[in-house]
């Protein structure tokens, strides 16, 4: 008799149950999202991707600034790491065995240490958090330290190892006890010096330009770090889950200052190609030998899904089309292109006080305005909640002009561009003739932006 049971269909399920998506988002997962983003009216459903856009129903299309936080280098549904997943799924590898030693992990590890030439090994997980844990263990076991320094307002990830080298309290409450760890400010190179003298310092983990605002370390500080911790047998631990893989205009941020070479690197968000996570640390041959020092030794950091198939061939994707389109150097012109427009701005609206970054990762800056209409209204956003203007900014920008973009961290009047590497001139003026709207609403002083502004103060009010 012939099975007659119907075997599952993805797209059937989506067309049925697909349009309760914010409802059961609310009733089985972090409740706290829809309505954060009815509040501000981010409750959008779209429809299809591709690119730098995506379109909703009625085919409208959205211009992505934001880049699923820095996932999505290539843009969404890039065809050549499409087919190349398309293909490994097709090959019915013997993936996962945890017996053997497949090929494309070690092709993946080859093609990235191209880029970094003094490391020689890597260790693949599966997310940029992963990554971080592993250069935190590495560190420790090999120097034989327990503490490592980080930087006030550094994001590493949120896992525990992770977070206890997040430079913003609002992520630790409620979590500790977390590690022994210390911060310093980024580009203190006197604090290092003190911490330094303590003699119990694996290492210093730092982001070349920090996410939460967008700021770089300042000139010479990492090569001057990396003196010192060397001299003090520690290790420099450089964070490029988001500013690698040429969103600075460099393969990695951390080449922009000559000189500098971390002895742990951490990789991740866009050599996923936007569909299987990976991530990977970087590392001298000496601290996985110390690591790795003998086969009883050889499960001693581990990843169940580590060095999947898909990942590793997301992975090789990824680097073939970054060197087959170009996509560093585009990052480095069409950011100076944008930063440039951006900063022409600056001496013509009084709200608009610095525009920051470097290749397609750009910081803007909102500040107290001088004329006493605007200051009155500043003021009265200010007591509600730090923030809430530069979320006026980012409401409008999708709401009027269908571009979505993100306030850079909590508590901070900074919007951060961090759009797919592959968007151009066209993208440019988009966002620069929306942004210059937006702006021109805000400086009239009246409008609807102004009214929205008066409702996020009533619901910082609520949330007190």
């Amino acid at each position: 008799m012939t099975d007659e049971r119907p075997g599952f269909d993805l797209a059937r399920l989506l067309a049925e149950r697909g349009a309760e998506r914010y409802e059961l988002h609310t009733r089985h997962l972090n409740h706290q999202l829809p309505r954060m983003l009815r509040t501000i009216g981010f409750d959008k459903v779209y429809e299809r991707a591709e690119g730098a856009y995506f379109w909703d129903a009625e085919g409208n299309d959205y211009l992505d600034m934001l880049a699923g936080f820095g996932v999505m280098g290539l843009g969404r549904h890039h065809p050549v790491v499409r087919r190349a997943l398309h293909d490994v799924l097709d090959a019915s590898l013997a993936d996962l065995t945890r017996f053997d030693c497949q090929p494309l992990p070690g092709l993946l590890a080859e093609r990235l240490l191209v880029h970094s030439p003094h490391l020689d090994r890597v260790f693949f997980g599966n997310s940029g958090t992963e990554a971080v844990e592993t250069a935190l263990k590495f560190a420790r076991y090999a120097t034989g330290k327990p503490r490592i320094l980080y930087c006030t307002h550094a994001f590493h990830g949120l896992t525990t190892g992770s977070l206890s080298v997040n430079g913003e309290k609002g992520f630790k409450d409620g979590f500790a006890p977390l590690l022994p760890d210390t911060a310093i400010a980024l580009g203190d190179l006197d604090a290092l010096r003190r911490e330094l003298k303590r003699g119990d310092v694996a290492g210093l983990i730092v982001e070349p330009i920090q996410g939460k605002g967008v700021h770089a370390a300042p000139p010479g500080f990492l090569r001057e770090a990396q003196e010192l911790l060397r001299r003090h047998k520690a290790l420099l631990i450089v964070d490029e889950v988001q500013t690698g893989l040429g969103r600075t205009g460099d393969f990695y941020a951390y080449q922009h200052d000559e000189g500098v070479e971390p002895d742990l690197l951490c990789v991740a968000k866009a050599l996923s190609g936007g569909y299987v996570p990976v991530g990977a640390t970087l590392g001298r041959d000496w601290i996985f030998k110390r690591v790795y020092s003998s086969m009883d030794r050889v499960l001693v950091h581990s990843a169940s899904f580590g060095s999947n198939a898909q990942a590793m061939a997301a992975g090789l994707a990824v680097l073939s089309v970054m060197e087959q389109e170009e996509t560093v150097a585009n990052a480095r012109r069409t950011g100076d292109l944008l930063r440039d427009r951006l900063a022409a701005l600056v001496g013509r609206y009084e709200l608009l006080h610095e525009v920051r970054g470097r290749g397609l990762m750009i910081g803007i800056e909102f500040g107290r305005p001088s004329s006493l209409r605007l200051r009155s209204r500043w003021t009265m956003l200010q007591a509600a909640r730090k923030g809430l203007f530069a979320q006026m900014v980012v409401v409008p920008l999708l709401r009027k002009h269908r571009i979505l973009t993100q306030v850079s961290g909590d508590h901070l009047e900074v919007i951060k561009l961090i759009p797919p590497l592959v968007i151009g001139e066209p993208e440019v003026e988009r966002f620069v003739t929306a942004f210059t709207a937006v702006m021109d609403d805000a400086h009239s002083g009246n409008g609807l932006m102004w009214d929205f502004g008066r409702t996020l103060v009533k619901q910082a009010a609520v949330n007190r």
